[in-house]
């Protein structure tokens, strides 16, 4: 069964909305957990604007499934991780204006960079994973960063699932095969909702976990928290 991890990065929007501590993303993080996730994920930015960093902090011992901390790994964030050492480090080039992840590492380009980081993260004891298009030569690329996982950008699926062309998935398991030939853990997130979780999943070998915030969250004001979760994990069977 495919792990579902739960980003709470809306409910800290919401929160940062009205100021004030409503709703409490400590407590959503354990209600998510008692609800069925297995899973816990943050993106803190440097502007802060949903996830503070002291959420951070104040999660770590609550989350008692995977805890999950994705960014781009500028110093503040290196430090941040290896603080907290969550179970899971997913690194994202996201720049620092960006509204959201809007793309992967060129795993090519920034190799040197990337081993570096990842090695530092990996003698800490975190897993790694990092964020990158369905594209093969990137898969392969990511294999010689040394990283534990990679976590499949899945944008151009959802925009192409919605259009009715299920073959917008065909780069998706050409990649997740070249994963497991290559012993990397599959990870995927961005975009992926209760309309097309089940066909990714089913057309997916080997993945191991999803990341969903933005359509959990909005799936949520319509059919509620726990509902939805269950519906994820019934659909992730």
């Amino acid at each position: 069964m495919t792990k579902l991890s739960v980003n709470i990065n809306k409910i800290a929007t919401l929160r940062n909305s009205r100021g004030g501590d409503l709703p409490n993303v400590v407590q959503f993080a354990k209600d998510v957990q008692r609800f069925g996730a297995e899973g816990v994920t943050i993106h803190p930015r440097p502007d802060e604007r949903h996830i503070r960093y002291q959420d951070a902090y104040d999660l770590k011992p609550v989350v008692y499934t995977e805890y999950n901390i994705e960014g781009n790994p500028i110093p503040k964030f290196v430090d941040l991780v290896l603080d907290i050492k969550p179970t899971q480090v997913t690194l994202v080039p996201d720049t620092e204006d960006a509204i959201t992840s809007n793309a992967g590492w060129d795993t090519i380009k920034h190799k040197d960079f990337l081993i570096d980081i990842i090695n530092e993260f990996k003698r800490n004891g975190i897993r790694t994973s990092i964020f990158v298009d369905p594209d093969l030569r990137q898969i392969q690329g990511a294999k010689e960063t040394g990283t534990d996982r990679i976590e499949l950008y899945t944008e151009a699926f959802a925009h192409q699932y919605k259009l009715g062309k299920k073959e917008g998935i065909d780069p998706y398991m050409e990649c997740a095969g070249l994963a497991n030939t290559l012993h990397l853990g599959i990870n995927a997130g961005h975009d992926l909702s209760l309309d097309n979780i089940k066909f990714f999943k089913e057309n997916i070998t080997g993945l191991l976990e999803v990341s969903i915030g933005h359509a959990l969250i909005s799936e949520s004001l319509y059919f509620g928290v726990e509902n939805v979760i269950q519906m994820y994990l019934h659909r992730l069977q």
